[in-house]
């Protein structure tokens, strides 16, 4: 900190006298001249240079009163003094450093103060001793605020002090006397100042211009495509909207226009515009829409039978011309028969009326070519139901009537259908006497074997040679005792004539084609001991030894 050592001396004619007899830290030639009452004192005066600590002044006297000031209503720590000489000497300094003594007066006519002393200090103290007196906050002593006086002498020093301005931390390189300092901050670039819009924004004076041009809300702005003024704020929602701004068509077709025409070439004139078919409804591109046209569904068309039908939707007019167009070329209902007449439908009945005779005999030799390919057709699901693997298992079914028939009938003999000893092999048949044949007749079921004439003879060896094991099945369930099948086997004889090849001419119930087998198969008696019938049914079993080489 800079030391001040005053002198104090007293004398009857005049108050003590302070001379600065010493400062270290800086030059000071100038006398300060203090006034006031009291015993000698001579002792240092300690001014601190850091702006965070407090100024002592270690004299006690009445005269002394604790300044809290502004300079010019700016705080006193925006400004940095060259000296520290002309502060305020008061025990109650500002948050950063001390004030200037600007505005100075004596007290009682003594000591120098300032003029906020009694409005900022005394006064909020409640310091009021008496009207118009009041208490040094120093030593608590009387004041008399009717001897308070200016003393311009000492404001002028302080307004010649050289200082920088407040900014300079930010940038400003201004210095001068403080009394220029108010006039400076008129043009500072650095002074934070209010919008001249009166937008409420408060900004350096160097960024004023950047905001009255682009960013303040009360700006004046002219609108290039349609001259209008508007503010800031209201240009902002003219942006974009201005009906006299030159865009783009929305729907990219190219053309560009004031905004005010777009209206009209998106509803009229844009080719990409999307506009409903009238037919159908549905929306398509403008430019789309007569290719549209050929392929709409509700598209009018007219009938080919130009049977006069007015607006015929394209989708109709195949049920229009099938059912309803007078004028459509039909055939006539016997065509399946034969009848190759074709006529507008408004003239078939009278065709019908005249070839009533004709389509009759049509339709009888219909019937009768149906009747043949149904006789093929049955003929045909037979064979491919036949086995074709040598084994036939056969069931009579509703054995009790089929035994009652056969013992009225005398010789009344049952046949299985046909199978195969293989593919594309001998045709064989079963045949069973239920009331027995020959030797068997009246107590035996008799079983037989037979060659039919196959699809296949002329590719077969002849005579029939395979042997044949025929049974009848028993019925019983096996898992309460082993079944017992009855079972003959015979090799063929190749002398007998009915295991010669077969003549295409004869059938099943011709006597050459009697077949072999056992008249005395099985008993009456024997076929009720066991299940051989079950459910009123018997199963005959015919197997068929094929050679290795056939299977091969």
């Amino acid at each position: 900190m800079d030391v001040i050592e005053l002198e104090l001396r007293y004398t009857s004619a005049q108050p003590y006298t302070a001379n600065v007899l010493s400062q270290s830290g800086s030059e000071f030639n100038s006398q300060a001249t203090k006034r006031t009452r009291g015993p000698s004192w001579k002792g240092p005066l300690a001014v601190p240079l850091s702006g965070a600590e407090s100024l002592s002044l270690p004299i006690s006297s009445r005269c002394v009163v604790a300044v809290l000031s502004t300079l010019n209503n700016h705080p006193a720590d925006t400004v940095t003094l060259m000296e520290k000489n002309y502060c305020c000497l008061t025990s109650v300094p500002t948050p950063r450093q001390h004030t200037p003594w600007l505005n100075s007066i004596c007290v009682d006519g003594a000591m120098c103060t300032c003029t906020p002393v009694l409005s900022h200090v005394a006064v909020p103290l409640g310091a009021v001793v008496s009207e118009g007196v009041f208490k040094c906050p120093e030593d608590q002593l009387p004041l008399d605020y009717a001897k308070i006086y200016p003393d311009p002498e000492l404001e002028q020093q302080i307004l010649d002090l050289p200082i920088r301005c407040i900014h300079s931390e930010e940038g400003c390189r201004w210095t001068g006397q403080m009394k220029q300092l108010q006039a400076h901050f008129s043009t500072c670039a650095f002074n934070v100042i209010p919008c001249p819009n009166r937008c409420s924004v408060k900004l350096t004076r160097r960024d004023l211009p950047e905001h009255l041009q682009h960013d303040c809300p009360k700006r004046k702005v002219k609108c290039e495509f349609c001259g209008s003024e508007f503010t800031g704020e209201a240009y902002e929602n003219h942006q974009g909207v201005c009906p006299q701004e030159s865009v783009y068509c929305e729907n990219k077709c190219g053309a560009r226009m004031m905004r005010r025409l777009l209206t009209q070439h998106g509803q009229a004139e844009c080719p990409k515009r999307t506009q409903p078919c009238k037919y159908c409804s549905k929306e398509f591109v403008f430019d789309t829409i007569q290719n549209h046209q050929f392929h709409c569904p509700r598209f009018p068309v007219q009938c080919p039978n130009q049977c006069g039908t007015p607006n015929i939707a394209r989708e109709d007019l195949a049920n229009h011309v099938k059912d309803n167009c007078g004028s459509a070329l039909v055939l006539c209902p016997f065509k399946e028969a034969g009848c190759k007449h074709r006529c507008p439908k408004l003239a078939i009945g009278r065709h019908l009326e005249d070839t009533t005779k004709s389509h009759l005999t049509m339709m009888c030799n219909l019937v009768g070519r149906q009747r043949q390919e149904i006789l093929e057709l049955r003929r045909e699901m037979e064979e491919l139901s036949v086995s074709h693997d040598g084994v036939l298992i056969w069931k009579l079914s509703d054995y009790s009537r089929k035994l009652q028939e056969a013992k009225i009938r005398s010789n009344h003999e049952f046949f299985s259908p046909p199978f195969y000893t293989h593919r594309y092999g001998y045709k064989l048949q079963v045949s069973a006497f239920l009331n027995g044949n020959g030797s068997g007749e009246g107590s035996h079921l008799s079983v037989y074997i037979r060659v039919l004439p196959g699809e296949y003879d002329s590719l077969l060896e002849w005579p029939f040679s395979y042997k044949v094991t025929f049974s009848i099945m028993d019925q019983s369930d096996p898992s309460l005792s082993k079944p017992q099948h009855i079972t003959e086997t015979f090799n063929p004889d190749p002398n007998w004539k009915n295991f010669q090849k077969p003549s295409s001419t004869r059938n099943s119930l011709d006597e050459s084609t009697l077949g072999f087998g056992y008249p005395k198969f099985i008993s009456h008696e024997e076929i009720k001991k066991r299940n051989y019938v079950r459910d009123n049914s018997v199963f005959i079993k015919a197997s068929i030894e094929i050679p290795q080489k056939i299977m091969a």
